[in-house]
């Protein structure tokens, strides 16, 4: 597909992605990708650091000033290559307590970022995506199992959301990569459905983006994140989803788009939706904080006419 909002590099978010940023974007640019959004990861205080991160002896400076290295870079990379693809810069936030929403608003202001996708990666400070010994501490925290995880993490993503509104919410179940069954149907507990149900409510209300992100495929799941029965009721809400690929590096840069196709007719997606700087004066900014950034409409239809699929 021509489009992604969601990737990184193992330049700036080393110990998790691969490659530099510049060799992503030449593979995006390879892929034929029309837009191509840059979401490395925002500095985290110390007592969220990775094991990675501790052993490679980073700091809160370092994650600092990596930040700033990235923004240079990515800047640089834009005008390097905008005769062949189009560059937003943004970054990925990490909502892990309350107090993130200060480092958030510190990247905001150190740089013009043109938007940011919401993420939770965390749950009880504890990480619940990198590893199954790290997703069941944070269960046992929860009280035990994963239901109660799922409904502490649905809570915690609607903080998240009212507190930041993000353009692109960020792979909105992940929560499932780890729990003992990645496929379950969430309508089999009602309580957290209902969750589910008021998180999308409130999407839909400010005009947020739920991202179609196909990492989901390549790490064993059969649907992308968010899955079909969520996004099928986003649809019903009219809510607006746009496409990643959360790549990490350049293997992953457009990797299972091909599927993804099916997956829009199984979820009753006709409309996608991509980030666009500068449109016309006419549109409405979607973001004050963002007075470059557009949302702009395209059917799966014309999207189909793209293909180039991997």
């Amino acid at each position: 597909m021509p489009f992604s909002h969601h990737s990184h590099s193992g330049q700036f978010c080393p110990g998790h992605a691969q490659n530099s940023l510049e060799d992503v974007i030449r593979t995006a640019i390879s892929k034929k990708m029309q837009v191509f959004c840059l979401t490395e990861h925002m500095p985290r205080h110390k007592e969220d650091f990775y094991p990675e991160e501790f052993e490679s002896g980073d700091t809160e400076e370092s994650h600092a000033a990596n930040e700033a290295a990235y923004w240079k870079e990515a800047v640089f990379l834009r005008e390097k290559y905008a005769s062949q693809i189009k560059i937003i810069i943004g970054f990925e936030i990490d909502w892990i307590r309350p107090a993130s929403k200060d480092l958030i608003e510190r990247s905001l202001s150190r740089f013009p970022f043109e938007f940011f996708v919401g993420s939770v990666h965390h749950m009880h400070t504890v990480p619940i995506d990198y590893d199954r010994p790290m997703y069941e501490r944070a269960r046992e925290t929860a009280g035990g199992t994963d239901e109660r995880l799922f409904e502490d993490y649905f809570d915690a993503q609607l903080d998240m959301l009212k507190q930041l509104k993000p353009l692109v919410v960020g792979h909105f179940d992940l929560i499932r990569l780890k729990s003992d069954d990645m496929e379950r149907s969430f309508t089999t507990w009602p309580g957290v459905w209902s969750k589910i149900l008021r998180n999308l409510d409130f999407i839909a209300s400010y005009g947020g983006m739920l991202e179609l992100n196909s990492a989901a495929l390549r790490k064993g799941m059969t649907e992308p994140y968010p899955k079909a029965e969520i996004c099928k009721e986003f649809v019903a809400r009219k809510g607006r989803f746009c496409l990643s690929d959360d790549s990490h590096g350049v293997d992953q840069v457009a990797l299972n788009f091909r599927p993804m196709l099916d997956f829009l007719d199984l979820a009753g997606i006709s409309m996608l939706h991509y980030l666009q700087l500068e449109a016309s004066v006419s549109s409405p900014v979607p973001d004050a904080r963002f007075p470059k950034t557009q949302i702009v409409e395209i059917s799966v239809e014309d999207v189909r006419k793209m293909a180039f699929w991997s």
